[in-house]
């Protein structure tokens, strides 16, 4: 068993996002992330500040917004349109889960595609999905500069390069068919040849479905919900579950029993997670340059 320390990872790729910043500023233009937060979320809070810290270091602008708790759907959208319109803004991230009555996918039409960091918007998902699996490969994808690709699948598919691990003639099962499980299947599609599974956590067929998996990510959003006996033996792991319970932080996966049976596994925190904030920061970086008159 290796784990893959996405703290290292992120730590290098950081090093890299340096240079580029000094880039634009040396043109006059400092790439400048807006978060908008809507008080009340307590896993936001944590998220929008570690944003501002990433931010300070890397030498990016932050402009983060905090709109007050009970603010509806029509508040979040006018500050949506405000930062839009502000050219020293270069990328817009709304941090989820959001209140309830307000639809992500309502407000991800809202964001201007070339400012959507965390590519909400349909016209950033579809960029995925248009032409078929095999229309770019995903090295194409990741240096087009007007593609910015969604953070947490993003991060997956980093942490498995940087393990040795091509998803290509695998199969990869994913539990959880939500935003990140969803983008992900079509990212590792992008590899070429190789099967993806995806499936939700309530599936009857669960149990033997996840074995089968060379490669299993979870993203289902329930504590420990992967097994050792749900794991083969010798498969990569990537947990992207971040749970809060009487123990503290934990995963969708049972790490401490899921990794003797693991060639590689993430740990929660600090595997899926720091390469995200990283990203979201890669792709203000990358809007900021798009944007350059």
């Amino acid at each position: 068993m290796a784990v893959l320390d996405g703290r290292r990872l992120a730590a290098a790729r950081q090093e890299e996002l340096k240079a580029r910043v000094d880039g634009l500023r040396v043109r006059g233009v400092t790439p400048t992330i807006a978060p908008i937060l809507i008080d009340g979320n307590p896993a936001g809070e944590v998220y929008f500040r570690n944003k501002k810290l990433l931010a300070d270091r890397l030498g990016l602008g932050f402009r983060g917004v905090m709109l007050p708790a009970g603010s509806d759907a029509a508040a979040l959208i006018e500050e949506i349109h405000r930062l839009n319109d502000d050219p020293a803004v270069h990328g817009i991230f709304v941090e989820l889960p959001l209140p309830p009555g307000i639809s992500v996918d309502a407000i991800g039409r809202e964001i201007a595609p070339e400012k959507d960091i965390d590519a909400l918007n349909p016209a950033n998902l579809g960029r995925l999905l248009s032409g078929g699996a095999r229309a770019a490969g995903y090295a194409e994808l990741i240096t087009a500069p007007d593609v910015l690709l969604p953070a947490t699948p993003r991060a997956v598919i980093e942490l498995l390069i940087a393990a040795g691990v091509d998803p290509a003639g695998k199969e990869t099962v994913i539990v959880g068919g939500g935003t990140t499980g969803l983008a992900l299947a079509l990212l590792i599609l992008r590899f070429g040849y190789g099967d993806v599974t995806v499936c939700e956590h309530r599936g009857k067929d669960l149990r033997e479905i996840v074995p089968r998996g060379d490669i299993v990510v979870a993203c289902a959003g329930v504590p420990r919900l992967i097994t050792a006996d749900m794991v083969r033996a010798g498969a990569v792991v990537i947990d992207v579950g971040i749970n809060t319970t009487k123990d503290g932080i934990v995963g969708d996966v049972d790490f401490d029993a899921v990794k003797n049976k693991a060639s590689w596994i993430t740990p929660v925190p600090g595997g899926v997670g720091p390469m995200t904030t990283t990203l979201i920061m890669e792709n203000t970086i990358q809007a900021a340059e798009h944007l350059l008159p």
